[in-house]
């Protein structure tokens, strides 16, 4: 049996981290619903600059945009993997990295560089661990991803197309579908006229509009364009910040749970413990008073 005092210290241990977790959870679930709440106030905005440009790219037009130009072969690609600066999220940054791998060995198969940029410092390891050079590194985001800084990434992708210099973006990233449901994806984001299924069915019922622009078509998709790519790099990092909280707080929940069933299993063993102990205790009183009777 073990020692009363040895299992009275660990469970007094436990009930500390169990502290610690439940601690960590509320703040998850906090954190969680701004994250939340942001990502939800931006989807019907990205999704409808999203419409407009892929209604624009299926009419026709004799206008043109680079960014919504097809390379023929592509030469120069990159990928971005959105991962967490913190641990304790469960299998978030695994099934992240898990969904870059495949990805980045298929496009090393035909492309003979391919630089890799990660935000957050549990990819950089990751990638480190696995032995794959990193190009750029991104460890400013937190659970509230900030527009004007995803903002500077994104143009920094932008004049890369541009140029020449790149002609395919790969972000993989969670993408939030519900609180039980988060899905580590690969979106191409350029160019952008890759667009997905669902975006190309509902540009379908403006490829026959026609369209007027005023002051000029030139002038208007070179603000609509870029900022479509923007917001849609941003609604990644969004989802991602939203993916990476839901993980934390159902992973912190169950240390807590689990946490409380090892107490209650160390009560169960104390108790016995301290049973067996004062029955001890007992028979070397009586054993001692019929020695002195004797």
């Amino acid at each position: 049996m073990a020692n009363a005092r040895a299992l009275d210290k660990r469970r007094k241990s436990i009930r500390n981290i169990r502290k610690i977790t439940r601690t960590m959870e509320l703040i998850a679930t906090a954190r969680y619903k701004k994250a939340m709440d942001r990502a939800h106030a931006a989807t019907a905005y990205t999704n409808q600059i999203t419409k407009i440009v892929s209604r624009l790219a299926a009419a026709g037009l004799e206008v043109q945009h680079p960014l919504l130009e097809k390379r023929e072969v592509t030469q120069h690609a990159r990928a971005l993997v959105l991962t967490s600066n913190r641990g304790l999220c469960g299998g978030y940054n695994g099934n992240v990295l898990r969904a870059a791998m495949p990805l980045i060995r298929e496009l090393r198969e035909s492309i003979d560089d391919v630089p890799v940029d990660v935000s957050g410092k549990r990819g950089m390891n990751g990638f480190k661990f696995r032995k794959i050079k990193i190009a750029d590194a991104y460890l400013n985001f937190e659970d509230q991803p900030a527009f004007a800084e995803v903002e500077k990434i994104a143009e920094k992708y932008l004049s890369m197309y541009i140029t020449g210099e790149l002609d395919r973006l790969d972000v993989v990233y969670t993408k939030f579908i519900s609180t039980s449901r988060q899905q580590a994806t690969v979106e191409t984001l350029l160019p952008l006229g890759s667009l997905d299924a669902e975006d190309a069915s509902s540009a379908e019922s403006g490829v026959n509009a026609e369209y007027e622009f005023l002051p000029s078509a030139e002038s208007i998709l070179e603000e609509v364009v870029p900022t479509s790519f923007k917001v849609r790099l941003f609604k990644c990092f969004l989802d991602a910040a939203v993916s990476e909280q839901v993980a934390r707080m159902i992973a912190m929940k169950g240390a807590t749970e689990n946490a409380g069933d090892m107490i209650k299993q160390l009560s169960m063993t104390y108790n016995r413990a301290r049973q067996s102990q004062i029955t001890g205790e007992i028979m070397e009183i009586i054993g001692g008073v019929e020695a002195l009777e004797g």
